[in-house]
């Protein structure tokens, strides 16, 4: 259980809420663990099947809480809101945005600052922590073109400009990645990003796990009543989407690779976990994504302390932060999207 801006997180899975007075109830199989005045939150999301009470429902309707059903892995369910909410003047609000380049470009500049300075910090964490065993000079060369990269990001006022600045920070990154795996390296071998269908183990996972975090993401925007499928860096498209596009952006290197990375080098994954198809791709056997979703599970619980907040909070919980800021910003009470920025 964990309240982050008037918001609570109830994350056991067999957490069950219900209603006593003007609180609300968090039972944990039948004993109580936890008692908070509805008047201090703002909305509820419960990660678990085992629900909350008709009488919660109805008392977070009538006072406006919206109350969303995740399953234990993340996957949105539902949301029970009362009549009319706030949450469609949110939607008018990401929709006028999404149409107006001038204020989309501020959000798009502030993902796309998140993931160059975290990828960076990927790079430089590994020639602190393993300089005997990657080729130094070539990392660090690529993380001073990327901190240069971040200069031209933070002056960029055109959406294809910074698109293609993207773009050459990411050929730049994943040209160095391949010093980052330190064992298993010739079973592991990346010499670029490739996907659909993805043509080699790295490149499987990475794919693999980039799903699971826009999935992630897409549930998290859904809890604080924005539309997933409306982007400001990613424009629409039918089926895309396209805001948890852009706010995996800046989780991408922290959360999704350097997990890839420690599947590799603790050999938690083997060459024996992979399959070729006859068309060139390779997947990961049912055993090995197995492996990989319990190893996910576990990450998600790791604690960290948010840059922004200032407060610890579980890696799976980032994805709601960030998407709880994004609507904070759009709806006025802060001056601007604040990029996760991990070091």
């Amino acid at each position: 259980m964990k309240k982050l801006l008037n918001t609570l997180y109830v994350t056991s899975p067999d957490g069950y809420l219900s209603l006593d007075g003007e609180n609300i109830v968090i039972l944990d199989k039948d004993a109580e663990i936890g008692r908070i005045p509805l008047h201090n939150l703002e909305s509820i999301v419960s990660f678990g099947y085992r629900g909350a009470s008709p009488a919660l429902m109805g008392g977070c309707a009538n006072r406006n809480i919206s109350l969303c059903f995740l399953s234990p892995h993340g996957k949105f369910l539902a949301r029970v809101t009362g009549g009319v909410r706030g949450n469609v003047i949110l939607r008018k609000k990401q929709y006028e945005v999404s149409e107006n380049p001038s204020i989309s470009i501020g959000i798009s500049r502030n993902c796309i600052l998140g993931k160059v300075y975290n990828a960076r910090w990927v790079l430089e964490r590994a020639t602190r922590d393993h300089s005997l065993q990657i080729d130094v000079g070539k990392v660090k060369h690529a993380s001073s073109i990327l901190a240069k990269s971040l200069k031209n990001i933070e002056e960029c006022e055109e959406m294809d400009k910074l698109r293609g600045y993207e773009g050459e920070a990411a050929s730049i990154y994943f040209g160095v990645f391949n010093e980052l795996i330190l064992q298993q390296k010739k079973d592991f071998i990346f010499t670029g990003r490739n996907k659909r269908p993805p043509l080699d183990k790295v490149n499987a996972m990475l794919s693999f796990v980039y799903t699971l975090l826009t999935n992630m993401i897409s549930s998290a925007l859904e809890t604080v009543g924005l539309d997933p499928y409306v982007g400001f860096l990613h424009r629409d498209r039918p089926g895309r989407v396209s805001l948890a596009l852009d706010l995996i952006e800046e989780l991408r290197p922290v959360l999704a690779d350097r997990f890839v990375l420690t599947l590799i080098n603790k050999k938690m994954v083997v060459k024996k976990d992979f399959e070729k198809r006859e068309d060139g791709a390779v997947i990961m056997n049912d055993l090995a994504r197995k492996k990989l979703l319990t190893e996910w599970q576990n990450k998600k619980k790791d604690i960290i302390t948010h840059p922004y907040l200032g407060e610890k909070v579980e890696w799976g919980m980032i994805p709601f932060v960030q998407s709880m800021l994004l609507a904070r910003y759009l709806r006025g009470d802060i001056e601007e999207y604040p990029p996760f920025f991990w070091k």
